[in-house]
């Protein structure tokens, strides 16, 4: 499917480039970000309806960069929805930005 829209999977390292080491630095700002937000968000007190929602969609983006294959349609579907369960809450706007930030390193979505 990736490829018939013209774009490639994301890998962690830079092996498929020929450049032989090294992590690629937006899977690990990502990988860094989702962490933040996960301590953030298990830290939070108040209940929130959704915060299972956001959970599991944090821990399929840090199981997707850990495992350094990130599709940049999943990683989009994931932010929407993360930021769909818990972008009211002012004390998590700034892990939540991050995550945004770390998302938009893969570049724009595609224009439909």
């Amino acid at each position: 499917m990736l490829r018939s829209l013209g774009q490639r999977p994301v890998t962690g390292s830079d092996e498929g480039r020929g450049e032989g080491r090294g992590e690629d630095p937006r899977v690990a700002e990502l990988r860094a970000a989702v962490s933040r937000l996960r301590r953030e968000l298990a830290a939070h007190p108040a209940e929130l309806p959704d915060r299972a929602i956001a959970e599991d969609e944090l821990a399929a983006l840090a199981a997707m960069a850990a495992h350094g294959r990130l599709e940049i349609p999943r990683l989009r579907r994931s932010l929407l929805l993360i930021a769909g369960s818990i972008g009211s809450v002012s004390a998590l706007r700034d892990g939540l930005s991050r995550v945004r930030a770390a998302v938009d390193l893969f570049g724009e979505p595609p224009r439909r």
